[in-house]
């Protein structure tokens, strides 16, 4: 995989450009839209939580809006990722029934086209940092270790469901449900503190909780990915394992792509 994306390097960045601003190709205001709903989901969230139901950040001296934005966005990174690789082989189908084209470069094109946006919201981050006097440590070089770990698992899970929503459609709705449910099943809006000791250690089989955690050590909590030895190691095999299952189903499907397209 590192070789082909090394030898069509030129062909994935054009996709991934042409995919984000394709996206938004004839409305007025154009890629201001990837940005206007996660930021006011972002401002909503935060005024209903802080304000109306007086929560408050778990880590002393950290704001609510700076807690929870950093546990946010990588969520909007994860749920976009996820909706836009599982269906890249019906949005691509023209270049999937091409035999001398590689399929596989497509859902790498959808990740990157949704690292454009990520990469935003972390300026945005930052923004809200310097708005609410928040401190910005060494910690923060550990988010390029933690952003490689929502790709990774992002591609894992998408490369599954990329090549079975081709045989079942309804997959996508399911999908949808399942991304709605873990935005609240995650500690994301909610610390996950309040939940009692003995059953904090099912929060951590999401694999999930290991890069919203990251996120927020980057920022909030400051501390490194390497104090967590056990939920990180557990993380990457979750990983392989789930790229590993959708490897196997993306071999065993891939001759029947072209019929059912």
């Amino acid at each position: 995989m590192i070789k082909k994306l090394r030898y069509n390097k030129e062909i994935i960045w054009s996709l991934a450009a042409n995919d984000f601003s394709s996206k938004y190709a004839g409305s007025v205001f154009g890629v201001f839209w990837a940005f206007f709903q996660p930021v006011i989901t972002i401002i909503i969230y935060s005024c209903v939580f802080q304000f109306g139901l007086k929560s408050t950040s778990p880590i002393e001296n950290a704001s609510y809006i700076f807690w929870f934005s950093a546990g946010m966005i990588p969520w909007f990174f994860f749920s976009e990722a996820i909706r836009s690789i599982s269906n890249v082989y019906i949005e691509y189908g023209y270049l999937v029934k091409k035999v001398l084209f590689d399929v596989e470069l497509l859902p790498i094109v959808k990740l990157i086209s949704a690292a454009f946006v990520h990469f935003v919201f972390i300026i945005l981050l930052f923004f809200i940092a310097f708005f609410n006097q928040e401190s910005i440590t060494i910690y923060v070089l550990q988010l390029v270790y933690y952003l490689l770990c929502n790709m990774a698992l992002s591609l894992a899970i998408s490369k599954i469901a990329s090549s079975l929503i081709l045989f079942f459609r309804d997959l996508s709705q399911i999908i949808n449900i399942a991304l709605d449910i873990g935005l609240w099943a995650t500690p994301i809006i909610w610390p996950y503190n309040i939940v009692p000791n003995n059953f904090q250690w099912i929060l951590k089989l999401n694999p999930l909780f290991y890069i919203i955690e990251g996120y927020r050590d980057c920022f909030v909590s400051q501390q490194w990915f390497w104090n967590r030895p056990y939920v990180s190691i557990y993380f990457w095999i979750i990983t392989v394992i789930l790229y590993g299952i959708g490897e196997i189903i993306f071999k065993k499907m891939r001759p029947q792509f072209a019929d059912v397209l």
